[in-house]
């Protein structure tokens, strides 16, 4: 059984549970050597262990992405240890308050865009000359049907999203002409514990798992992955390209 990701690096950010978690391991099992990051020492751990289960490596980095120094010396640290990065996936994100935008406090405000947009910002500075020195440098980040719903109620985590999805197109359309490929994935309503916090009465045997969606981030991944710039719904199962609103 070939491993279409052996000897490549990946980056997986907010790994310790969820779609990140998840994706890690998928990417370790196709062969990838895993840098893990997370505040959560403990879901680091566990990751690890299921990792070294299946026969993969991993590197865990706890690390609070709102710490953009940290973020530089990660950079700095693959650039030594490794000298390139293959694979960059931006999943994690923080769903912040569920309330009307009138009531919700600035800094409430500015914790959620510190994580999904600003952290990622940083990412992209960070770690683009690492990824150019890989033969195909690969990113993904994962984003929310709230940025283009504009979802009532959790408006910092949605303006949060349409941001990052802006980020990511301008970097995408900045890179098109080199080997880097950078796309976003929506992963839409999934077992996950940002999903138990919005949604507390909804039942999580309804919904699948981030095991199921790791599964469809992998191959965007992949070297043999030539989109750049695009949008995968998973709900639908579809790859899209961004269009002007008519």
């Amino acid at each position: 059984m070939t491993n279409p990701l052996a000897n490549r690096i990946a980056l997986v950010t907010g790994a310790s549970r969820g779609i990140g978690f998840a994706t890690a391991k998928a990417l370790a099992k196709a062969g990838a050597h895993i840098v893990a990051t997370a505040r959560t020492q403990g879901g680091l751990e566990e990751l690890d262990d299921e990792i070294r289960k299946d026969g993969g490596s991993a590197t865990l980095v706890p690390l609070n992405l709102t710490d953009s120094d940290g973020i530089a010396r990660l950079g700095a640290g693959l650039h030594e240890r490794y000298g390139k990065l293959d694979i960059l996936v931006g999943n994690a994100g923080v769903l912040g308050p569920s309330s009307p935008v009138g009531h919700i406090e600035l800094k409430a405000f500015t914790d959620v865009m510190a994580v999904n947009v600003s952290a990622n910002f940083q990412l992209i500075r960070c770690m683009e000359p690492l990824l150019r020195q890989s033969d195909a440098g690969r990113a993904v980040f994962i984003t929310s049907g709230a940025a283009n719903k504009a979802t009532a109620y959790v408006s910092p985590y949605a303006a949060s999203k349409a941001a990052l999805e802006t980020l990511a197109r301008a970097w995408a359309q900045e890179t098109a002409n080199t080997p880097l490929r950078v796309n976003l994935f929506n992963p839409g309503p999934i077992r996950t514990r940002m999903r138990a916090t919005l949604m507390p009465g909804e039942d999580p045997a309804t919904l699948e798992t981030p095991e199921q969606v790791a599964e469809f981030i992998v191959p965007m991944c992949a070297p043999d992955w030539t989109e750049t710039g695009k949008f995968y719904d998973y709900k639908t199962r579809t790859l899209m390209s961004f269009r002007s609103p008519a």
